[in-house]
């Protein structure tokens, strides 16, 4: 069973990386220009501003337009749910 561990703190540093406090007591640096993906992720990414006026809500890394990052994906490095591709892949298919 996975643990349930949310964020506790979040600092912004240069660029896009931060530093994450989780509810466990460990930390990670973090670049999430990787994470900034999509229409809702647009000013965050082209503004700095906009991108520390990061906080968090419910153990969320939460922005004021509502854009978010999965706690879980910061901490066991998932690959987030928009990044997954919806079909099966040609080689997927040969195994099948």
């Amino acid at each position: 069973m996975t643990k349930l561990v949310r964020v506790q703190g979040i600092e912004p540093r240069d660029g896009f990386n931060v530093t994450v406090k989780f509810t466990d007591g460990s930390q990670k640096q973090i670049n999430l220009e990787p994470y900034l993906q999509g229409p809702i992720f647009e000013l965050i990414r082209k503004n700095v501003a906009d991108f520390h006026a990061m906080f968090i809500d419910e153990g969320t890394v939460t922005w004021p337009n509502g854009a978010d990052i999965d706690p879980d994906v910061l901490y066991y490095g998932l690959t987030p749910a928009w990044a997954i591709s919806d079909t099966v892949s040609s080689t997927e298919q040969q195994i099948l």
